[in-house]
């Protein structure tokens, strides 16, 4: 359980009700860090203005890239909602979700190309505390995609970085999108998140 409860569908004012039924018509059920937002109207809209804007803006990365780097930065913070979200997203964009078990392996697994070694090679650094990017670094991710690619996959790090740290702190955890055909996300209080004991 989160440790500030979500807003449920059948206590949402026409606002909110709007705005989960935007979030089902898209993600097919409203997530559960929407609802809890919910609860700082203001936050909720600059979040949500904010993640989509950040989304059409993200176009000059090959989108393998770009989740991989963003997959990793959620797993190295233990964010199991990221990790259950974005694996899902890269589910529904067509990306192999199988090669995520290998991901520990990186450097040397067949299952990742040279510029998702780099990217992942990025994540860790930045996630890291003190952050450990170096220019050397740097310099390599500029050679491999551009000034344009290095400020997007920095920028959705970064993204990462405060969406992990924030759920993780509010105790919002993994809800099932890829346990078998899972795409569904449910609402607090509309149906149950975990299983008893959980």
């Amino acid at each position: 359980m989160p440790r500030i409860p979500g807003i449920p569908t059948k206590e949402a004012r026409p606002f909110l009700r709007a705005f989960y039924r935007f979030a089902t018509r898209r993600f097919g059920a409203v997530p559960e860090p929407f609802t809890v937002l919910a609860r700082h109207r203001k936050l909720l809209r600059a979040s949500a203005v904010h993640e989509l804007a950040a989304q059409r803006a993200s176009t000059v990365l090959p989108a393998n890239v770009r989740e991989i780097a963003v997959y990793r930065a959620a797993q190295r913070l233990g964010c199991s909602w990221c990790v259950d979200f974005g694996t899902m997203l890269q589910k529904h964009g067509g990306l192999d979700i199988e090669r995520l078990r290998r991901i520990d392996d990186y450097r040397t697994s067949d299952a990742y190309n040279r510029a998702e070694r780099l990217a992942i090679a990025y994540a860790d650094a930045m996630t890291d505390t003190p952050v450990a990017v170096t220019d050397e670094q740097v310099a390599e991710l500029r050679a491999e995609f551009g000034d344009q690619g290095v400020l997007e996959l920095t920028y959705q790090i970064g993204l990462e970085n405060m969406r992990a740290r924030m759920f993780s702190a509010l105790d919002l955890r993994d809800q099932g999108f890829t346990s078998g055909d899972a795409c569904r996300i449910p609402v607090p209080a509309d149906e149950a998140l975990r299983s008893p004991g959980a």
